[in-house]
């Protein structure tokens, strides 16, 4: 299905949590989608080396180093735009499997920040910027986690159902607006960094999360599902896209080949 190419006024589109993963692979589509992509993340060196790839292929793209959860940083970031098209709110990720009895509260409290408080700093901030484009999209990359519990999940649980909360509720105060609100759920994807910064770069804990699945999905996978969701026809919203591996029937229901 062909792709609608983005107006002038609603071509920059900023992804946060841009240096790698989804982020990343977010990126390089939405540049070969025609869109003056801006990457931000904690990572000056990663953002500035994609922003470089992006535009060496021909692309639009300006890194921008940033902390999603510093809200002084991020108001300042706003300042630098009259108007933008998109908002990809990507960053966040998860921290630990300990059970609620022993999970560590800072943990709890660093992926709340990341995963929450960090993609309403950003789509407070740029709201006015996307309203006034009069074609917006503000994508919320939540998880599967976000629709369902697991054991030894609580605090990543928990910070995703506010991620889809938060995308739900925004999605009911702007009705009427030139915006639209999407949030896409990923399941089980194997990128370089999720499951290793999950337990603390324990390279054997990291590799058992996809221990025995063929193919889990890949960032490329879930930057394509963002891409179509991104440039549908303005009017067509997509307000909630589950994708999971096929091998995958729920968050603690997964065939694994032995």
């Amino acid at each position: 299905m062909a792709t609608a190419a983005p107006s002038a006024a609603s071509r920059i589109a900023v992804i946060t949590g841009a240096s790698s993963g989804i982020g990343a692979a977010t990126a390089r589509q939405l540049a070969a989608a025609g869109y003056r992509v801006v990457l931000t993340a904690r990572r000056k060196d990663r953002v500035e080396a994609l922003a470089e790839e992006i535009t060496a292929t021909g692309g639009s793209a300006t890194a921008y180093p940033l902390d999603v959860t510093d809200r002084t940083a991020v108001d300042e970031f706003a300042t630098a735009f009259r108007t933008i098209g998109v908002l990809v709110n990507n960053a966040g990720g998860a921290l630990g499997a300990d059970p609620v009895a022993t999970g560590d509260p800072a943990d709890w409290r660093t992926m709340y920040e990341t995963n929450v408080i960090g993609t309403l700093n950003l789509t407070q901030a740029l709201l006015p910027k996307l309203i006034a484009s009069g074609d917006g999209t503000v994508v919320v990359v939540s998880s599967t986690a976000g629709h369902g519990t697991y054991e030894g999940g609580g605090g990543y649980v928990a910070a995703k159902h506010g991620a889809h909360v938060l995308a739900e509720t925004l999605r009911l105060e702007i009705v009427g607006q030139p915006v639209r609100v999407i949030e896409i759920a990923p399941g089980m994807v194997r990128t370089e960094e999720f499951a290793l910064t999950r337990f603390g770069g324990d390279q054997d804990r990291a590799a058992k999360v996809y221990e025995g699945v063929a193919e889990p999905l890949t960032a490329d996978d879930v930057a394509e599902t963002i891409t179509w969701a991104v440039t549908r026809p303005s009017h067509v919203n997509v307000d909630l896209l589950v994708l999971r591996p096929r091998a995958q029937a729920s968050n603690t229901k997964i065939h694994r080949e032995r």
